[in-house]
């Protein structure tokens, strides 16, 4: 089941990483200019080094499993990830959407088994593995309350999505079996970015945002802080944390966890 955790991370493996994080500086220095009514866009690819704990069931009347994974153990089976964040601001109005992709497989050998009827004999070992692919998207738009050269502060609101499909093969003594079950929801959501311009070239920003209320999931939150440096009028990079709880039970799933860890990211500014 380590392939479902990797997906959470990607559940984890998710959700908001730098998204933004270097934009404010970036703006900043475009307000100050006198460009505050132009377009700014900027796409910032992303590494979120997460562990995940909490309780999962993949799969309808599977059972529910405990986990408590580093980030080490999720990218053991990951087979492709992409985490990426767009940015894009109008005057006082700020938009911001998060896209995640993760496959990953994880491979099982159990055996011998003891014996069964035929046709499998009672040495016969068992080889299982287990396909989770994952989809997350967070769409958010919002004002810019607050604005000074120093200082910013942003309302947002908007919605995450989540699609988990898992594949389960089984093969023994030439037999070969599989299971295939998809689940999903959306989770409506509100939050906050704040900005804080320390020097020319550093800042610092944070953004909380809160959701789910039984829409979707029973609850939902994250927490995201970060230090952003810019490095040239295009590009800028930052560091921080990142902690992103969810809640969700229904249809006989069952994803509760909260992933956690640093993370990093690079910005293009167009």
């Amino acid at each position: 089941m380590r392939a479902i955790l990797a997906a959470c991370v990607a559940s984890a493996c998710v959700l908001l990483a730098p998204q933004a994080m270097a934009a404010d500086a970036l703006n900043a220095q475009a307000d100050t200019a006198g460009n505050d009514k132009n377009w700014a866009f900027q796409v910032t690819p992303y590494l979120w080094a997460a562990g995940i704990n909490g309780d999962i069931s993949p799969f309808r009347r599977g059972p529910t499993i405990g986990i408590d994974k580093s980030f080490s153990d999720v990218m053991d089976d990951l087979n492709f990830g992409t985490f990426v964040n767009v940015w894009g601001r109008y005057d006082r109005f700020v938009f911001s959407g998060d896209l995640m992709y993760v496959d990953t497989t994880d491979e099982k050998t159990s055996g011998p088994l003891p014996p069964l009827p035929p046709p499998l004999p009672p040495i016969a070992s068992v080889n299982a593995s287990v396909d989770t692919k994952e989809f997350m998207s967070t769409l958010q738009a919002g004002y810019r309350i607050y604005d000074s050269p120093s200082f910013t502060l942003d309302a947002l609101g908007g919605v995450r999505l989540w699609h988990i499909s898992n594949r389960v093969t089984v093969e023994a003594a030439g037999l070969t079996g599989s299971y295939k079950e998809s689940f999903g929801w959306a989770d409506p959501v509100i939050g906050a970015r704040a900005f804080l311009r320390l020097t020319d070239e550093f800042s610092v920003q944070a953004q909380a945002d809160v959701g789910g209320f039984g829409a979707g999931s029973k609850s939902t939150w994250q927490v995201l802080a970060t230090v952003n440096y810019i490095v040239t009028d295009k590009i800028s990079i930052s560091a921080g944390y990142k902690v992103l709880n969810v809640d969700y039970e229904s249809g006989g799933h069952v994803f509760d966890s909260r992933l956690s860890g640093p993370v990093l990211g690079m910005t293009w500014r167009f």
